[in-house]
């Protein structure tokens, strides 16, 4: 390569960028496509090798949240159902319709959230991300991590950054931090909080798997005539009988769009700090042990499994939660249960309680408990406005809620409707709020109350 060349291959990460997005997952995908689409020179910052995080290297490859419950119309608007729809038609993702009789695989258990999710091909998916954010003109930079970034004045002037090139610093007018874990939020002295407040502990992670070779109808067929949503009646006689050796006591699959092939959701690896490095290296370590431990199991003692095949291990931990910021207003279990209406919606979301509690990985205390949700959840702008930085939006896991809140507000459709708000809203930080929730209205995106139907 010619110095010329070197240079020319470098330029576009040594200007001035008017948006800077850390973090490439469904929320920051979505920022960066939002805010470049809205006329803001834009930079996407990933530190892997590809787009869609949780969905795609962490194998979830099931965007929750953006329809309702019986599957009658979308919820989040937007980018999100552009995505769903466009890679329905290309074939590698599917929005499935309630069973008419019996469960649907892609729920089993009867949680009609579960079925109203978009199951997709993950590979296709990170190719098809890539596609979205070249086309909008998001300039991306893979295998680069955020180490820092230096503030004045109550903003955030520019980010340090480390790949092969070496340690650079990119300045920027706005910034977003989509990194889950509030990383950019923290390194500019934002004020969070990390799981519970007695202790500090988090919900536990999963290592996700995906196998294929599933006969169905066998799996179907034992499902419906024995009830057997999650298998628990058959974990606890293995486990009664010593072979079921796992912490958690319940058998979680949902179907991907081609036949035969199945995520596997079980895993709970307790007591993982998303923020502690070993801790994060030592769950990688035990998820896949783990996998083939519950796969050899699957495949002796569950119907349908017996010559199913591994097919994919996810390259990132599943993490459930690690710090949420303190921000301009905090989104309360009471808002939810009681409907409570914002002038600030940006997007909505349609999930249940799913946090589970860090030291029984399978028990979901707001449901053991019967705590009422109401079927929309508003999202609004304010809980990803941190204190102390004015130029910093946080969309995503790390957005400022109760913990508890947490758990229907994680999923990665409602990470998407708060990642193109934020995108909009950096790119145009002039606009009231009346004018962004007028421009998301004319990017598709649903910020009132939507209606079952919305096709």
């Amino acid at each position: 390569m010619t110095p010329e060349e070197q240079t020319n291959s470098t330029r576009n990460w040594n200007n001035f960028y008017d948006v800077i997005v850390a973090g490439g997952g469904p929320a920051g995908v979505a920022a960066a496509i939002a805010a470049a689409e809205s006329g803001a020179k834009t930079l996407l910052v990933e530190a892997t090798g590809e787009l869609g995080g949780t969905g795609t290297g962490g194998g979830v490859s099931h965007w929750l949240g953006g329809r309702f419950a019986d599957c009658s119309g979308f919820v989040v608007g937007g980018l999100f159902r552009r995505f769903a729809e466009t890679a329905t038609a290309e074939g590698f993702a599917l929005l499935p319709q309630p069973e008419r009789q019996g469960y649907s695989p892609f729920g089993w258990d009867g949680n009609p959230h579960l079925t109203a999710g978009v199951p997709f091909d993950r590979w296709r998916m990170s190719e098809f991300l890539d596609r979205q954010c070249l086309d909008a003109g998001v300039d991306l930079l893979f295998f680069t991590r955020l180490i820092g970034c230096t503030t004045r004045e109550g903003k955030i002037t520019s980010v340090t950054l480390h790949n092969k090139s070496g340690l650079f610093d990119l300045a920027a007018a706005q910034f977003i931090d989509a990194t889950g874990d509030a990383d950019l939020a923290a390194a500019a002295g934002v004020p969070f909080r990390v799981g519970r407040d007695s202790d500090h502990r988090t919900a536990p992670a999963t290592l996700e798997f995906q196998v294929e070779g599933v006969d169905e109808a066998a799996l179907s067929g034992y499902i419906n005539e024995h009830h057997a949503n999650r298998m628990l009646e058959e974990i606890r006689r293995l486990t009664a009988q010593g072979i079921w050796k796992f912490p958690y006591d319940r058998f979680i699959c949902v179907r991907m769009p081609e036949e035969g092939v199945f995520l596997v959701n079980t895993s709970r690896l307790t007591g993982v700090d998303a923020l502690d490095g070993r801790s994060v290296s030592d769950a990688m370590v035990r998820g896949r042990r783990e996998t083939f431990e519950l796969l050899a199991l699957m495949r002796e003692h569950f119907p349908g499994f017996r010559n199913a095949k591994l097919r994919f291990i996810a390259t990132l931990p599943g993490i459930r939660e690690s710090r949420r910021i303190d921000g301009a207003f905090t989104l309360t279990v009471g808002d939810l249960r009681e409907g409570t209406a914002f002038d600030d919606t940006i997007g909505f979301c349609c999930y249940g309680w799913d946090l589970p509690d860090p030291n029984r990985p399978s028990y979901q205390p707001m449901t053991e408990q019967n705590v009422a949700i109401r079927d929309l959840i508003p999202l609004p702008f304010r809980i990803m406005q941190p204190q102390k930085i004015t130029n910093l939006l946080c969309p995503g896991r790390a957005v400022s809620v109760e913990r508890d809140v947490l758990g229907p507000v994680r999923v990665m459709a409602s990470c998407m409707a708060m990642g193109e708000a934020a995108g909009v809203a950096a790119a145009h930080p002039e606009f009231s709020m009346e004018a962004l929730r007028g421009e998301l209205r004319r990017r598709g995106g649903i910020v009132d109350v939507p209606k079952r139907r919305y096709y």
